[in-house]
């Protein structure tokens, strides 16, 4: 059993320097291979990181630029409308006039042409009048003088 202890603690002995090797492979290969690896690795993924926290800025600030682009057309819409509202009223109440102002000249030369109608009316009763009364007495000439043509 001694011989088994003394062959292991030779065989430990012996693993020793082995054992140190592969500590200082372990270490030069995290100082050398890995920690540059890592750090590269790290750098990538925060640029890969950045670029999309850029990209989703960008995306929102042109978002925000649409929304205000269609907010500013909405409002000069609105303003165009209002506009347009606004002449066609302008134009509603000038033919509103225009019309008013025919009706009423209409209205003057009916009035004037009743008028004159009336006075040719009341004339050619006059005339009628004095006509009728001298063939009235024409005839009752005729008639009195005992001359019937």
């Amino acid at each position: 059993m001694e011989s088994t202890i003394n062959a292991l603690g030779g065989i430990l002995l012996n693993a020793i320097p082995t054992f140190l090797l592969f500590l200082l492979l372990h270490f030069y290969l995290k100082a050398v291979f890995f920690g540059p690896l890592e750090r590269i690795l790290k750098q990538r993924h925060e640029a890969t990181v950045g670029a999309r926290q850029r990209a989703e800025e960008s995306l929102a600030k042109a978002e925000a630029k649409a929304n205000e682009y269609e907010a500013k057309l909405k409002q000069v819409r609105a303003e165009i409308y209002q506009e347009q509202e606004n002449m066609r009223r302008k134009w509603q109440q000038d033919q509103d006039a225009q019309v008013a102002s025919a009706q009423q000249k209409a209205k003057e030369m009916v009035a004037s042409a009743k008028a004159e109608i009336e006075s040719d009316l009341v004339a050619a009763k006059k005339v009628l009048e004095a006509e009728s009364r001298f063939l009235a007495s024409q005839i009752a000439q005729r008639v009195l003088s005992g001359g019937a043509a």
